[in-house]
């Protein structure tokens, strides 16, 4: 029988979890603040949005046929998405290392937490703050640990400049203040 006419099941790529891959020897870094955030979403999924959904699902199913049910079908897909994100935030925080960036006792240097403001090769004064993979935001200028101009700027310290590789090249950045 052609494979058009068979009915579709829900595919092993639904339940796999996608969980970005760090690089090679580094460990999952994360601020006090950036787990909680994990943590609340966690709370807010397996609390609120779950059990909605289910009783959503449940309501669709008492409807009778299901093929064509658009509340179920939809219901069981957003369950599939819920259970997909409770997985892998349960298993980022597993792995995560909290690193309190106010324990800093070099403060002197960018580490880990760090808020730097810098001069960039084009005159433009930025400030980022170097957060954990699982936390940054770029509209609050919040940038990961691994991204290349936290690896330019870390260990580095005011009145320094640093090379970072950018997509049109090298660029020089030159630490302007670094706040912890």
């Amino acid at each position: 029988m052609s494979k058009a006419f068979t009915k579709e099941t829900e595919s092993e790529a639904d339940f796999e979890d996608e969980i970005p891959a760090l690089p090679a020897g580094t460990k999952n870094y994360i601020t006090p603040e950036g787990l909680r955030r994990l943590q609340d979403e966690f709370a807010q999924l397996q609390k609120v949005e779950r059990p909605k959904t289910v009783e959503t699902v449940a309501w669709a199913a008492g409807n009778g046929d299901r093929s064509e049910n658009g509340d179920y079908i939809y219901g069981k897909r957003r369950l599939r998405e819920i259970d997909r994100r409770m997985r892998f935030l349960r298993k980022r925080m597993e792995i995560a290392e909290t690193v309190d960036p106010a324990r800093q006792k070099n403060r002197e240097r960018v580490f880990f937490g760090a808020t730097v403001t810098y001069l960039n090769g084009h005159g433009e004064e930025k400030t980022v703050r170097i957060v954990g993979i699982d936390e940054a935001r770029s509209e609050l200028h919040e940038i990961s640990w691994i991204s290349p101009v936290a690896k330019a700027l870390l260990k580095a310290g005011e009145g320094e400049c640093v090379e970072v590789r950018t997509p049109k090249g090298i660029e020089r950045l030159e630490i302007l203040k670094i706040l912890y």
